[in-house]
């Protein structure tokens, strides 16, 4: 019996990509990557009441998204006309991540959303469904589904689990929001790494194919990537705009993360096995 229910707080952690190549791209457009993704400690955090209406609503809208254009809201909506259920409810979103910041906060949202409704509703769907109606919502919303750190390929849905050993992260945020659009328009974006097989990838092994351009477009993203690296190997997550490094000690981050210049913003996050809700 499961100890989540309608009084829960629901997590939506944050994840990092451990490295992330653009190996190719398909005839649609869309871009073949390869990247590891792991969850941290940080997160979201969501809150769930059921309605008798069937109406999906958003206590707590994000300055500038409209509600219809939430992912939250078209999570739940989508569920709904994916299942045909009819009930109702009403969502409440704690936001501790930032937007735009390449932690997948959006996606881990919907993600969290999907999880929690089907079991609220109690609609049964597997895993692997819920994974499909993620994709429809955005490229990362799949692995947070899956719940399980994984070597992700294609246009990031097809995963291989990879055991992570313990770690320690420290996160600095940008001050800038980075479009991933834009990221992956520009025409100095490398499209051509040659891909990796998941069984040969190990903790270290890449870059981020996105971090060179991000950063040429936004200035503080190379600040703060440079202030980073005089304490270990900084990079980039995702899009942007966030950086970090790891440390295989929680002492060693902490002491990083003391010398932090007035003005950046950074925190310390763990590395977790898997999702919060992996066992749900």
């Amino acid at each position: 019996m499961s100890d989540w229910d309608w009084h829960s707080a629901w997590p939506a952690p944050a994840k990092l990509n451990l490295f992330l190549h653009v190996v190719g791209r398909r005839d649609d457009g869309y871009h073949l990557l390869q990247t590891v993704f792991r969850f941290v400690d940080r997160g979201d955090v969501l809150r769930f009441s059921p309605r008798a209406d069937g109406e999906v609503a958003l206590a707590t809208p994000l300055p500038g998204v409209s509600p219809e254009s939430d992912l939250t809201v078209r999570a739940a909506r989508l569920l709904q006309a994916e299942t045909g259920c009819r009930d109702g409810v009403t969502i409440s979103l704690e936001k501790r991540l930032p937007m735009g910041g390449g932690l997948g906060g959006g996606s881990s949202d919907a993600a969290t959303v999907l999880l929690a409704l089907n079991h609220l509703w109690r609609l049964g769907l597997p895993r692997e469904r819920l994974q499909a109606i993620g994709l429809a919502l955005g490229a990362d919303v799949p692995i947070f589904v899956y719940g399980r750190n994984a070597f992700a390929e294609g246009v990031g849905e097809a995963f291989t689990p990879v055991a992570l050993p313990p770690a320690w992260y420290v996160v600095l945020e940008p001050p800038v929001q980075v479009p991933t659009a834009e990221i992956f328009r520009s025409p100095a974006l490398v499209r051509d790494t040659p891909a990796v097989a998941a069984r040969d990838w190990r903790p270290g092994v890449g870059g981020n194919d996105l971090e060179p351009v991000a950063a040429g477009l936004y200035p503080a993203v190379a600040e703060h990537i440079g202030w980073l690296s005089a304490f270990g190997r900084a990079r980039m997550t995702g899009s942007g705009a966030c950086v970090f490094a790891e440390f295989a000690e929680r002492p060693a981050a902490e002491a990083v993360l003391a010398q932090l210049p007035a003005g950046m913003r950074g925190w310390l996050a763990a590395g977790l096995p898997q999702h919060p809700l992996a066992a749900l």
